[in-house]
């Protein structure tokens, strides 16, 4: 299986519906919180993006909760 990052915060209601979705599917996901984690902030804004979710799946980014394209990349 594929690595699967996902980039979230506390308050971000399509990072809940992400990591939700990637559970459903059965995929194991590491969670970098922007908010509690000041090097995955910073890691999020050195690829070029300030808003989450961002999720990585094996090196592929996908910002924002794209169900079609999280499951063309799985």
């Amino acid at each position: 299986m594929k690595d699967v990052i996902v980039y979230t915060s506390n308050t971000c209601p399509y990072c809940t519906m992400a990591k939700e979705y990637l559970t459903e599917k059965g995929v194991n996901y590491i969670e970098k919180n922007v908010n509690e984690d000041p090097e995955a902030r910073r890691e999020l804004i050195q690829k070029g993006y300030r808003g989450v979710p961002v999720i990585i799946i094996g090196g592929e980014e996908i910002p924002g909760f794209d169900k079609e394209r999280i499951d063309s990349l799985l």
